[in-house]
């Protein structure tokens, strides 16, 4: 009779850092959006040419989901990229390293593939391309503004007052 091998149980849950996708995976899904935004691909057209759901390509962009090598592949043809695009800038790739420098993140791929970004822009199709114009238009100008060194502030701070002060007075 064989001894019998000890079955081990987790009793304890697993710790959020656990949980948390691998890096590479991170990278990797970073790198499917960025190829696909770049190529002018939406997520619903990729996910159709690959035969998946555009959610679950979210998932594989947010890397809540892993993409497997033959998914990987599908991906890469239907962007007409090679594989290992997906993989440049990644730490520790010896070939990256060698021949070339990390890619820098683009704040606002993220922001789009983001939960907040995707809920933002289903928004704004909702709108009249009239009226998504016209918010696009004041959100432009709000940047600008904040943008802009803050005159009145620095005029108060130094003694003088605004002109909105000295209307008031």
């Amino acid at each position: 009779m064989k001894p019998q091998r000890p079955v081990l149980l987790r009793t304890t849950r697993r710790s959020a850092a656990e949980n948390d996708p691998h890096p590479a995976d991170r990278h990797v899904g970073r790198q499917i959006a960025t190829v696909r935004v770049q190529s002018d691909v939406s997520q619903g057209q990729l996910a159709r040419a690959i035969g998946i759901s555009f959610q679950q390509l979210q998932k594989y962009e947010n890397a809540r989901n892993r993409v497997s090598a033959s998914m990987l592949y599908e991906i890469a043809i239907s962007l007409g990229v090679p594989v290992s695009r997906f993989f440049e800038g990644l730490a520790g790739n010896d070939e990256s390293r060698d021949r070339a420098r990390p890619l820098p993140v683009d704040e606002r791929l993220e922001f789009i593939a983001s939960a907040e970004g995707r809920h933002l822009i289903e928004g704004l199709m909702n709108l009249p391309p009239r009226v998504r114009g016209r918010v696009a238009s004041l959100i432009a100008a709000l940047g600008e503004e904040l943008a802009l060194p803050d005159k009145e502030g620095d005029d108060e701070a130094a003694g003088k007052t605004s002109s909105a002060d000295r209307r008031m007075s």
